[in-house]
């Protein structure tokens, strides 16, 4: 009787987390797609279905080539500079005394900060007038390169990622500093008795064994530039003349400042295919690691 009816708890445990799924996740997703076959603005329950007109405008609507642009300098920096920084402070702070650890809280703190704060702190860094920066070129006797980092249009998208980068960084760290963890000491200590210095051991022993390790950077850094938001509507808006506007941004603007709800389900779809590609290549990439090491 018990072996009949033994699905019952485990039923019962994942219930509510079930519901909470389905009603906060795929049911949204799914009216989103919806939608994107629609004209709706958002509000009111009038619309019209216009099938695949929202997505033969993307191909053809200046302000959306713009932010793909956006979106793809933002995703080749991301997946380098927070990537190659958090790897050289795993590096750098690898072993266990008082100062590494009290580095490696001072690294992760930002993380640990709402992305509106990230931003709102770097407004201030970034204030012509006020700003750490300009502050510091013009203690240095470069004024000449002191300026309005966020009002212009050149620097605004650099300005704003190095913003993300620095948040970024410090979870890179983190999972680099679990990666080092089951780097084999014994393996390690014989390619340094073999004669290789730290450079070719690092390259030759440490980085191959923390593939695991890169996977997941290399993915969560991925999906954490895509869906990147905040730090940018809290510094520039999409900003100045669009120069910072990526997808998420784009996609907001469209849907709740313009009201064009339908379209902006359509960048939405856009983006979630985006996110659904990398996603399908960190499991292959994870299994093909477990493959590896099995």
């Amino acid at each position: 009787m018990y072996k009949r009816y033994k699905w019952i708890v485990p039923a019962t445990f994942l219930f509510l987390p079930v519901t909470v799924y389905l009603a906060f996740v795929i049911i949204p997703t799914l009216n989103s797609l919806f939608y994107s076959f629609t004209d709706w603005a958002g509000y009111g329950a009038d619309f019209d279905l216009i099938w695949l007109d929202n997505f033969a405008r993307i191909f053809t609507d200046r302000l959306f080539s713009n932010a793909i642009k956006n979106t793809a300098t933002w995703l080749a920096l991301a997946m380098s500079v927070p990537t190659l920084a958090g790897l050289c402070l795993a590096l750098a702070l690898q072993g266990k005394n008082a100062v590494n650890t009290a580095y490696k809280s001072l690294f992760y703190l930002p993380i640990a900060l709402s992305p509106i704060i990230v931003g709102i702190i770097w407004v201030w860094i970034y204030s012509p007038q006020l700003g750490i920066v300009n502050l510091t070129l013009k203690a240095i006797g470069q004024e000449h390169l002191a300026r309005a980092w966020l009002a212009n249009p050149d620097t605004a998208l650099i300005a704003v990622f190095v913003a993300w980068a620095w948040q970024q960084t410090g979870l890179n760290m983190v999972i680099f500093l679990a990666g080092l963890t089951s780097v084999p000491v014994p393996l390690v200590e014989a390619a340094r008795v073999d004669g290789a210095n730290y450079w070719q051991t690092l390259r030759r022993v440490t980085i191959p064994m923390l593939r695991p390790a890169t996977v997941v950077v290399m993915a969560l850094t991925a999906i954490n530039a895509l869906k990147s938001f905040e730090v940018i509507w809290v510094m520039t808006k999409g900003g100045p003349f669009n120069s910072s506007d990526t997808l998420a941004v784009f996609m907001y603007s469209e849907s709740f400042r313009k009201y064009k709800m339908g379209y902006g389900s359509s960048i939405a779809v856009v983006l979630f295919l985006m996110t659904l590609i990398i996603i399908v290549l960190y499991f292959r990439q994870t299994a093909a690691a477990e493959e590896l090491y099995d």
